[in-house]
């Protein structure tokens, strides 16, 4: 039998406890341990573009990654970060999301917009006879999506400044922006241009533009009102009406009320709006698999 995720999570720590390991090398050792048989090893999702045991070790190591359990210094690996070692020293049987609710971190993740079902139900109450398939289907896609976005928020984080602005650029052309031109969109550069660090035209002569503002900042560190001032007196330099600031942590209450009382149209983005625009224009990210949900045609039968 195929071990569940929840299962997989402990020793999935234990084999980043020393030094960071690769993901691959991991699911091999621990398809081992638990002794699987080769047809085990080759089930695949339905949507049979992954194996069924890698996609539980997968989904362990993201949870242990929302816990701050474990961490992920370059693609394709992870280690255990200091509080995960010091989780090992107890000796446990067993790590599961139980376990996990004493994370601060991880019920942030748990409680965060859109990874629980409309009503906030634990994922027990979503087996319940109470909930429809089709709620149960819902409150697990929402659980997904919200994974894959504290994902890719860690990634971009952990990115550069120029990737961060040239990723900006990539979505708003994703987004529709800029209409068909080649250079409708793009970043200008490390230094920026006078406090601005992209533009993006809004007709193909680039009459009308708006400039953007990007702020790779790590988780805490918001952006306060003396940013947005800064960009209000780029912009006006630039003799322009609207911006865009990007960032990937959050903006202060009196950041926001800046941006708000200022004569000029600037719209704030941050990191949780970033990734749901990254995830709904597949910035970052790929379709995997495409559920398509039917009902009866009642007018096929009257």
């Amino acid at each position: 039998m195929i071990p569940d995720y929840q299962t997989l999570m402990l020793p999935v720590l234990q084999k980043g406890s020393e030094k960071e390991v690769n993901v691959r090398d991991v699911i091999d050792a621990l398809a081992e341990k638990y002794k699987m048989t080769a047809e085990e090893r080759e089930q695949f999702l339905p949507s049979g573009k992954q194996r069924t045991f890698d996609n539980r070790v997968h989904w362990a190591k993201s949870y242990l990654k929302q816990a701050g359990l474990v961490e992920f210094p370059r693609r394709g690996f992870y280690v255990a970060t200091d509080e995960g070692r010091k989780i090992l020293t107890q000796n446990l049987d067993r790590i599961d999301n139980k376990f996990l609710k004493q994370f601060d971190a991880f019920q942030e993740f748990q409680n965060r917009k859109g990874s629980q079902s409309p009503s906030n139900h634990d994922e027990k109450e979503l087996v319940e006879e109470s909930a429809t398939p089709d709620e149960i289907l819902r409150a697990a896609h929402s659980k997904i999506n919200a994974a894959l976005a504290a994902d890719l928020l860690s990634r971009v984080r952990g990115a550069s400044p120029q990737f961060f602005e040239e990723l900006i650029v990539e979505l708003l052309l994703a987004m529709g922006y800029g209409g068909t031109s080649e250079d409708a969109a793009r970043a200008l550069g490390q230094s920026g241009d006078n406090g601005v660090d992209g533009v993006v035209d809004q007709d193909p002569l680039g009459v009308d533009q708006i400039y953007i503002q990007a702020k790779r900042y790590a988780e805490g560190n918001n952006i306060g009102s003396g940013d947005i001032r800064d960009f209000f007196g780029a912009l006006n330099l630039k003799k322009a009406q609207k911006g865009l600031f990007f960032t990937t942590s959050s903006f202060s209450p009196a950041a926001s009320k800046t941006a708000k009382d200022l004569g000029m149209r600037i719209v704030l983005i941050n990191g949780q709006q970033l990734t749901k625009l990254m995830i709904r224009y597949n910035v970052g990210c790929r379709d995997e698999e495409i559920l398509h949900l039917k009902r009866v045609d009642e007018e096929f039968f009257e």
